[in-house]
């Protein structure tokens, strides 16, 4: 795979192989510029593939012939041994490059197999689903990652609503895709099967305590694995909604220029305890009307630190913004936090921000994108 790159730095390597030569040519013998000749292909290795790299290769082989044949001809033993060092200095340079280029093919597949499986494990929530406009961010603390520790998911229920969960496994990165993956693999399972959080909550608990252990890292910290979490239901008709709190930040309601935190008054346990705790069965029901928006988030976002120490000050940035829509309070809370937190994040951060839309704006269209994202 050769690089493109723009002429400038080619004509470069190749200025300095006329200019070598010519200046050896002129000062004559007293002084041997000739090794110097190595120099271009090094350079042409820095920004192009082996191709290109051999080439001016053998380009600088050639100007040290001519050098040669002016100040002696081939057959002296100095000229013979620069060409045979060249030859081999630029073989080496070629051969590196070469390896350098094979190594990014792997590399650029290896990213892509790894975005496509990070993505499909996420499964990105529509848009639009029954009455609700949704806008999320998912910002991953891990280099190279698309996905880590915290988890989103959304998907309808059959009477009708929409149920929504956000999470945090402990720890964050790669090391806590498996855990990630089992909750919202059990969560999508049962969100269509069970009529109540509770029962939904149980089932998710029972999939995490059955599996968690063969997905998560136990070599260090064993036992001590666990997810909070908050699960949603919004129905679609009236302004009905519950909440049941596993251990998770509180959501924001933002109704007009009021932000409130909805505090679970009955707070659960985080999932994955399994045995350690008593599961409630009682859920936290709040007024999520035409025009209100929630904002759901993960403890990465409030722990943000500035570089002076202080954690992100999350309501009150929220407070401050214009909460038109999902989207443009998406992107304000997204370059805000990056702006506090100096473009780099400690943990995880995901936002999920919902919209009840009116009743007459539902379209038939939001059907096939329950489909593909349920």
């Amino acid at each position: 795979m050769e690089r493109h790159t723009g002429r400038g730095p080619l004509l470069i390597a190749l200025a300095l192989i006329v200019v070598i030569t010519v200046t050896d040519i002129g000062i004559g013998t007293t002084v041997h510029l000739g090794p110097l000749l190595v120099i271009a292909p090094t350079l042409t290795a820095s920004f192009a593939g082996p191709r290109l790299t051999a080439l001016v290769g053998v380009l600088a082989q050639a100007a040290l012939v001519v050098i040669s044949v002016f100040h002696g001809g081939l057959t002296t033993t100095n000229h013979v041994a620069q060409l045979i060092a060249l030859a081999v200095l630029s073989a080496l340079v070629v051969f590196i490059t070469y390896v350098r280029e094979r190594r990014a093919q792997e590399l650029s597949r290896v990213r892509s197999v790894a975005e496509t499986a990070q993505r499909t494990l996420l499964r990105p929530p529509p848009h639009r689903i029954g009455p609700l406009r949704l806008a999320w961010l998912y910002l991953a603390a891990e280099d190279e990652a698309q996905i880590g520790g915290d988890l989103l998911a959304v998907a309808r229920a059959d009477h009708p609503c929409t149920r929504v969960l956000i999470g945090d496994v402990r720890g964050h990165g790669l090391a806590s895709i498996g855990e990630a993956s089992v909750v919202m693999g059990a969560f999508r399972e049962g969100a269509h099967r069970y009529s109540s959080l509770p029962e939904l909550v149980g089932a998710v608990e029972e999939s995490v305590c059955r599996h968690l252990e063969e997905v998560a890292d136990s070599t260090h910290e064993a036992g001590e694995h666990f997810i909070t979490a908050v699960m949603v239901d919004i129905r679609d008709q009236g302004p009905q909604a519950e909440m049941l709190n596993c251990g998770h930040p509180p959501p924001l309601l933002i109704r007009g220029e009021r932000v409130t935190f909805l505090n679970s008054r009955r707070p659960a346990p985080p999932l994955g305890l399994c045995s350690l705790c008593v599961r409630n069965d009682r859920t936290d029901p709040f007024t999520f009307e035409t025009g209100d928006m929630l904002l759901l988030y993960t403890d990465g976002v409030i722990e943000a630190r500035s570089p002076d120490g202080t954690f992100y000050p999350l309501a009150e940035r929220v407070a401050s913004f214009p909460a038109s829509s999902p989207d443009a309070l998406l992107h304000h809370l997204h370059r805000d936090l990056l702006e506090h937190s100096g473009e780099r994040l400690a943990d995880d951060a995901a936002f999920l921000i919902i919209e009840r839309t009116s009743a007459r704006r539902m379209s038939h269209a939001d059907g096939p994108l329950l489909s593909r994202n349920g």
